[in-house]
């Protein structure tokens, strides 16, 4: 019968362990020790008799598996404390820790296959486009008192056809609200009924700015804790009310 024997390329002895924990089926934490230990070694053993290199980590996990082996086979004392520490632990602990890092060299590794068939869009070379040769003919010879001349030619022609005279006739508007009124407006209305409603100040707004610079003068009122706003729930009645300070 014709033995087939089959190398796989391993990184280290810790690669190898883990190949044959995963084989036996072990637990990582409950390694069997004497089993690991013939495998391991009749794997160096094959890789020698194949004339393959056994690198001084293989040999060296390689006395450290015996030992702990070793430390199984003596007999036990009767006085031995069984909290002793297990000889496997350190072993356990650099697997674990070996098996994290190749986890995540693994998923680098998918990653850079995946960037691989990715591809970027090459930079675009944008070339300068020539400007008109009659623009630049147009304004050959040109200074700023000829532009501005132009300038006001336009604007009067503008202003003839539109009938508009050049003397400003309009009107300036005043400001016709300010939010210190508003202010005294408030204090007033709450001081005499000491609760007011807020939706009387809006009714009482002759334009959507009034109801601006009125808004903004309750929030003034309210900043500076000269008045409380109250509402019993969603969309019910608004109340304006002093503070106890300002009784």
């Amino acid at each position: 019968m014709s033995l087939n024997i089959k190398i796989h390329n391993f990184n280290g002895p810790f690669d190898l362990l883990l190949h044959l924990i995963k084989k036996n089926k072990m637990d990582i934490y409950d390694i069997q020790i004497y089993e690991i230990t013939n495998q391991y070694l009749e794997y160096l053993n094959q890789m020698e008799d194949l004339d393959l290199e056994v690198t001084s980590e293989f040999i060296v996990m390689a006395s450290r598996l015996i030992e702990i082996k070793s430390k199984y086979l003596l007999p036990k004392q009767e006085k031995e404390d069984d909290e002793e520490k297990d000889p496997r632990k350190e072993l356990v602990d650099k697997l674990l820790e070996y098996k994290k890092f190749k986890a995540v060299a693994e998923f680098l590794k998918s990653k850079q296959e995946v960037s691989g068939v990715c591809f970027s869009k090459k930079p675009e070379i944008i070339e300068e486009k020539k400007k008109d040769p009659s623009i630049k003919e147009l304004f050959q010879n040109i200074t700023m008192l000829d532009l501005y001349n132009t300038y006001n030619k336009l604007i009067n022609n503008y202003i003839n056809k539109m009938n508009v005279s050049t003397d400003f006739k309009g009107e300036i508007y005043l400001e016709k609200y300010k939010i210190e009124d508003k202010i005294k407006l408030i204090m007033d209305n709450i001081k005499n009924n000491s609760k007011y409603e807020f939706s009387n100040f809006i009714d009482e707004c002759e334009s959507k700015l009034e109801v601006v610079i009125t808004f903004l003068a309750i929030l003034e009122l309210v900043k500076s804790r000269i008045i409380e706003v109250h509402q019993s729930y969603n969309f019910d009645k608004i109340y304006l009310e002093r503070t106890e300070k300002n009784e």
